[in-house]
């Protein structure tokens, strides 16, 4: 008879396989048989923690939304507030490499999810834009962040970028030389985000031409 904490090390093994394979083929194409077989536990054991694959779907989605949190909440609380600062690219990486490490079946699971016109990709993506938005608040209540005068359209803005590293992770090694995700490649990344949100992009408006 497997000890709770077995049963706990099985549950972590089926989800991780299952975000793995519905990321590489889809969840449509995936069976609880072959999602117990990569796990190596019987179906059985999958029905009996998840209850059926929507269930273990709707458990892959959960854990992804709890992870961003927990990223986005690592990085913004106020005792960490020096993780904001571009010379503390060591501790963004760190704190990446702790919720998302290398092999990570996460970024392609978004990936697949995300991507297309579907309706779990958008259930989805709308449970992180209210754990974004919920981080832009908790920053300007201690005044960390401006809301500025539109908030929805901010949050939906740190968003974006936060999945685009994820999401185009490989065309942005691809164009800059380095995965934007290790140690070299936060280095680069982190200074420019982290002063593009704070000063912009510092042009100068245009004075509009005679006769224009």
């Amino acid at each position: 008879m497997r000890s709770a904490s077995e049963d706990r090390t099985a549950r972590a093994a089926i989800r991780d396989e299952a975000l793995r394979l519905f990321a590489a083929h889809g969840p449509d194409k995936v069976t609880v048989r072959r999602i117990a077989t990569a796990a190596e536990v019987s179906p059985g054991l999958v029905v009996h923690h998840f209850g059926s694959k929507d269930g273990l779907r709707a458990e892959c989605d959960r854990w992804a939304v709890e992870t961003f949190e927990s990223l986005l909440g690592e990085l913004t609380r106020e005792e960490g507030g020096a993780t904001w600062a571009p010379e503390a690219t060591g501790s963004l990486h760190e704190a990446l490499v702790r919720h998302l490490p290398p092999d990570s079946p996460l970024p392609g699971y978004l990936r697949r999810l995300l991507l297309p016109d579907e309706e779990a990709g958008r259930l989805l993506f709308r449970r992180l834009y209210a754990v974004s938005r919920a981080a832009l608040d908790d920053l300007a209540r201690a005044g960390r962040a401006e809301p500025g005068p539109d908030p929805a359209v901010r949050a939906a803005l740190l968003l974006a970028n936060d999945l685009a590293v994820l999401l185009l992770r490989e065309h942005l090694a691809d164009v800059l030389g380095v995965d934007p995700l290790t140690r070299e490649g936060m280095a680069r990344w982190a200074p420019e985000v982290l002063d593009l949100y704070a000063v912009g992009l510092g042009a100068t408006p245009r004075a509009p031409e005679e006769g224009a």
